[in-house]
């Protein structure tokens, strides 16, 4: 970007960015929109507009729409992710060093205790691991749109469809995952993701089905 500004910069005024360009301080607001739309920049009521991501020429920025809330968008998100997460594992496998090992192996120990605990802190421990495993594959784009999806998975922890203890199927998985990574065994991480996230698939399909019931009762 010209100016300089970098993540988390508040960008100029409207007003300031208008003059600078020579249009309208319309135009300005609707461009703002449109970089906040694809998570360029965040419009915070009263504060200002901050950068959240670099721009330049060689900039290509991919805009990611979901919508509703059934059952068909949640598979879908949930292809999305076994397709990310589970290459991601596999890479970190590849490459990762032993301190980023360590730091994975740190996030299952602080998740294993409270998994069964408080759905808000489960949730977040969860996500705390498999972003430490996203974070060592060292891929900008699998980081960036697993970003997108993290507030949708977020809203439907909390008992998705009415199930309760949504997920938890899913706990051994998670130290297979690590144990594959901590072997280097690349096939086996990516493996491993797949059945964590299978158990996922499953709970949302017994949801959808109990959901089914209770509406033709």
């Amino acid at each position: 970007m010209e100016s300089g500004l970098q993540p988390g910069d508040r960008l100029p005024t409207e007003r300031m960015l208008a003059e600078k360009l020579a249009v309208s301080r319309g135009t300005i607001r609707e461009a703002l929109k449109c970089w906040e739309s694809l998570g360029i920049v965040e419009m915070r009521k009263g504060s200002g507009s901050y950068l959240l991501r670099p721009v330049s020429p060689q900039s290509l920025h991919m805009p990611l729409t979901v919508e509703g809330r059934d059952i068909a968008t949640l598979l879908h998100m949930l292809d999305v992710r076994r397709a990310l997460e589970a290459e991601a594992a596999a890479i970190c496998a590849e490459r990762a060093t032993a301190a980023e090992i360590g730091t994975i192996q740190s996030h299952l120990e602080a998740m294993e205790p409270v998994f069964f605990g408080p759905v808000d802190i489960s949730a977040e421990a969860d996500w705390a691991f498999h972003r430490s495993i996203i974070d060592t594959a060292n891929n900008p784009l699998i980081t960036q749109i697993v970003d997108g999806l993290r507030s949708l998975m977020h809203r439907f922890w909390e008992q998705p469809l009415g199930i309760v203890n949504f997920g938890h199927a899913s706990f051994p998985f998670h130290r297979a995952v690590f144990d594959a990574i901590a072997q280097r065994d690349a096939r086996a991480a990516r493996e491993q993701t797949m059945n964590l996230l299978e158990t996922v698939r499953a709970d949302l399909l017994r949801g959808a089905v109990a959901r089914e019931v209770a509406t033709n009762v």
